[in-house]
């Protein structure tokens, strides 16, 4: 039977966020169906409209969730019983305008959802362009850390340290995210602004530190 140490390698990095992904939500409730999709596609035009001002396309704003549900209430009939009648119907739209970290123009999307009729709320998230090269540079660090550890161990047991046997790595989606901003409403003004109006973001996102681990069986002879 061959002899192995099983060793937890650590990988840990630090990401200068470089992207912004800004998460708008519209949600309001209206009394008939029609007026809910309505409601929602004159709410999304809007917003079309006004990043299309601002040098974007229609396409770069992407839905992340859309419903329409019925809303219902409780009420106390005459028989003093407890029963359930519709209200309305509440829609949901989710989208992401995803661009390169750039507070100036980021002040600029704010102001101009200050004006629009649906008042959405938004969400400011600050995430990296090439997550696919961070996770690789997690992953290398991880599987370093393994080695180096294995070797400190080998050499404090007196024995050699031979091939990998196995490696067990989770592969679980990672994001690479910063929020400091999280689920705000942008206050109402008036519906008239100049071109070049815009909010002061002075937003100095952290770093993004992000940590993985992978469990790597070594032979020892």
């Amino acid at each position: 039977m061959s002899r192995t140490i099983n060793v937890v390698g650590n990988g840990r990095v630090s990401l200068k966020p470089d992207m912004i992904n800004l998460m708008i939500t519209l949600e309001n409730k209206e009394d008939e169906y029609e007026a809910a999709v309505r409601g929602s596609a004159e709410g999304k035009a809007e917003i079309d409209e006004l990043i299309c001002e601002l040098g974007f396309e229609k396409k770069d704003l992407k839905t992340q969730y859309f419903k329409i549900d019925t809303v219902y209430e409780n009420y106390q009939d005459k028989d003093f019983s407890w029963k359930n009648r519709l209200t309305g119907y509440r829609y949901i739209h989710r989208m992401k305008l995803e661009f390169a970290l750039d507070n100036e123009l980021l002040g600029k999307i704010l102001f101009r959802l200050s004006r629009c009729k649906g008042q959405p709320n938004f969400t400011i998230v600050y995430t990296v362009k090439n997550p696919e090269a961070a996770k690789n540079e997690l992953l290398t660090r991880a599987i370093t850390d393994s080695r180096n550890k294995a070797e400190i161990l080998a050499r404090a047991a007196a024995v050699e340290l031979g091939e990998i046997q196995t490696i067990d790595y989770s592969w679980d989606e990672m994001a690479f995210e910063s929020r400091p901003v999280n689920q705000m409403m942008v206050p109402k003004r008036c519906a008239s602004y100049a071109a070049d109006e815009s909010f002061n973001i002075d937003i100095e996102a952290e770093d993004i530190i992000a940590n993985d681990t992978v469990r790597v069986v070594w032979e020892i002879k």
